[in-house]
């Protein structure tokens, strides 16, 4: 797992271990950067499944609860078939907007 951190944004990016077992490290380190925007990369994971997607889902709840946007990166997940809590974009750049067009939203009071 590797952590980028700069501002209020973190982006950790999955090297070789399970997504289970990388659900388990985010959330022993949450506390670490609970108050930044998360980008989770998944992108070398191919392909990754619904049922792996669903585990981020908890954390993805207990995060934007906390008013801060939580994003995947994962270019090859079928979104239609995700649930609608998870943001999933399949470029790192589309996460940054998202959480740019998020924050302007929380901003503005939506």
């Amino acid at each position: 797992m590797i952590i980028d951190q700069n501002e209020n944004l973190t982006i950790i990016t999955q090297e070789n271990a399970s997504v289970i077992e990388l659900v388990k490290k985010i959330e022993t380190l949450y506390p670490k950067f609970k108050n930044n925007n998360l980008i989770i990369n998944l992108n070398t994971i191919k392909p990754i499944s619904l049922e792996e997607i669903i585990e981020f889902l908890r954390l993805s709840n207990q995060h934007r609860a906390a008013k801060h946007s939580f994003v995947i990166v994962n270019e090859g997940i079928n979104t239609d078939k995700t649930p609608e809590e998870i943001v999933i974009v399949p470029t790192l750049q589309e996460a940054k907007d998202i959480i740019e067009m998020e924050e302007m939203e929380r901003d503005l009071g939506f």
